[in-house]
């Protein structure tokens, strides 16, 4: 016997909270985004007007394509700045939320550690920083144990190694730490 009107409800502990104060609006996302897209077409038309972007008798120029592929990406950002204008315009205060300011720190809780493991490689090397984002994350993020956290960071980053180093011989970036084994 089955009833279909039972509905199960499964609550995250650690979602962020629905009354949090918006960050940024969708509008005014859109609107920065275009404007960087703008900035970025403008430089490279003209840099691909300096290097050439004429048509001679051998064909067109290095810079032709490019620059004509810029000058599309200009005029498609400056329509999506005035459409985004005109509908936040219409939107009055109600434009739609990108991100609140609990949503915005667990984004942060990501791109944070990933940055850090980006600089620590250069640093430390690969294998020495993937091991303290595993931990790191599982410690911290995912509140396991410690030790468990260490274990499996470890045994990650020594099969990583054992796979790229030994098995594959795949040159990847080391610090210190490697150069103690002779690597």
């Amino acid at each position: 016997m089955s009833n279909n009107e039972i509905e199960i409800e499964v609550l995250d502990p650690t979602a962020p909270a629905e009354n949090s104060p918006p960050l940024a609006r969708t509008l005014t996302i859109d609107i920065w985004t275009m404007v960087v897209l703008a900035g970025f077409s403008l430089v490279m038309a003209w840099d691909n007007y300096k290097t050439g972007m004429g048509w001679t008798e051998d064909g067109p120029e290095p810079g032709y394509f490019p620059f004509y592929l810029s000058v599309i990406l200009i005029l498609a950002s400056l329509y999506g700045i005035a459409k985004s204008l005109i509908e936040r315009r219409a939107a009055g205060g109600d434009a739609e939320v990108f991100v609140t300011r609990d949503q915005f720190k667990r984004v942060l809780l990501v791109f944070l550690p990933a940055l850090a493991f980006c600089v620590g490689m250069q640093l430390v090397g690969l294998y020495v920083s993937s091991f303290l984002l595993t931990a790191g994350f599982m410690i911290f993020v995912g509140r396991l144990s410690v030790w468990k956290s260490l274990l499996t960071a470890l045994i990650f980053s020594v099969a990583m190694f054992y796979i790229f180093e030994i098995k594959f011989d795949v040159i990847m970036p080391k610090g210190p730490f490697e150069a103690l084994f002779g690597y």
